[in-house]
Parts: C-alpha cells; sequence; structure tokens
C-alpha cells in the first residue's frame, strides 16, 4: 500500500506520498531451517538483502516536487523461533514465538522529477 502523511518541520508542514512501493531483488545467500526437538522449527537468514524501488512526492507552503527512489538494505540477519504444538486434538498449526533481525546497511537514492 501506499504511505500518505504529514510531518511539522520548522516553519511549517511537510506533506508526503510513497507510491508504487516495490521489491525488486531479493538475496538469502545464507539461509537455513532446523528442527528444536519437542519445540519447533528455527529459521536463521544471514547476510541477505533486498532492494525497493519507489515514487516519492512532497509538498510544503513553499515548494513541491516528486520523483523515483531505490532503497537497497544489506547485511540483514534474521533468527525466528517458530512453536509447532504436537498434539493431535485439531489442526497443525504454527506461531512465531520469537524474531530477531538486524541490518548493517540501508542505501537510499532519491532522483526529482519523474
Amino acid at each position: 500500500p501506499d504511505l500518505t502523511g504529514h510531518e511539522k518541520f520548522g516553519l511549517g508542514n511537510v506533506k508526503y506520498n510513497i507510491s508504487r512501493i516495490r521489491v525488486t531483488a531479493v538475496e538469502l545467500p545464507s539461509a537455513s531451517i532446523s528442527l528444536l526437538p519437542g519445540s519447533g522449527i528455527k529459521l536463521v537468514i544471514g547476510n541477505a538483502s533486498l532492494t525497493i524501488d519507489m515514487n516519492w512526492s512532497i509538498r510544503t507552503w513553499m515548494f513541491k516536487d516528486n520523483g523515483r527512489g531505490t532503497v537497497h538494505i544489506s547485511k540483514v540477519f534474521v533468527t525466528a523461533i517458530f512453536s509447532t504444538p504436537l498434539d493431535n486434538t485439531g489442526p497443525t498449526s504454527i506461531s512465531l514465538s520469537s524474531c530477531q533481525t538486524t541490518s548493517g546497511d540501508v542505501d537510499i537514492k532519491m532522483n526529482g522529477k519523474t
């Protein structure tokens, strides 16, 4: 979905809109899944990266501008634990019991005038 809002800076409000958000690349060079006996599943993703393209626009009382932007997030590490109750009373269910995520670098490029 699009991101729209406004922020107050100094002498006035800045209205912004981020639209056409698209994930254009995902890299998972190191990923593993392991079983945790009696409790669930552990997912570990290391050194992943993600690239997102978007359109943006801003408007203030003094000027307005728009363009395209790219966000590249790298050195992403995720560890997630999923619980899988092993009772035979109903359908199998999976729930996220813990998740830890870190990212190392975020590179943002914005170009004016689409």
